[in-house]
């Protein structure tokens, strides 16, 4: 079994930011996306990999493999092309959190939105609760 490239670590969250996020309106977005996720999980923020920042974790095994590991209950990165949500279950019965999100673009389980004012945070708020109470009714949550 492959082992998960991407894992957490105790690299310096606010430190990331400054270096990574490439605009300053990113580095705003970031911090304020910091203040609503721990906010909603209880979690602090740690690092996951080179540029992911996580709230809570779980330990996963796949259905369809012998893939299991940890992975962060909700989550974000400022990458440089846009701000990757990791904050959506991507399970059918969650489509219908995204109609009034605003301005996004969608992969199989995250998020793209180019600036937090392009969504209504009122509805990422309900998306997130959604989604760790997703996880919550299917894996043990850890605070670290």
């Amino acid at each position: 079994m492959a082992e998960l490239k991407t894992k957490q670590h105790d690299g310096d969250v606010l430190s990331f930011i400054k270096s990574f996020a490439n605009t300053e309106q990113k580095q705003e977005d970031s911090l304020k996306l910091i203040e609503i996720m721990e906010k909603l999980s209880g979690f602090p923020p740690k690092m996951w990999g080179t540029s992911m920042i996580g709230f809570g974790s779980y330990h996963y095994k796949s259905d369809r493999s012998t893939q299991e590991g940890d992975w962060l209950l909700i989550g974000f990165s400022p990458r440089k092309a846009a701000i990757s949500l990791y904050v959506f279950s991507g399970s059918p019965e969650h489509e219908y959190l995204l109609d009034d999100l605003g301005k996004f673009k969608r992969g199989k389980a995250c998020l793209y939105i180019n600036k937090l004012s392009d969504i209504n945070q009122e509805v990422l708020e309900k998306l997130i609760l959604e989604t760790i109470d997703f996880y919550s009714q299917r894996y043990e949550i850890h605070t670290s």
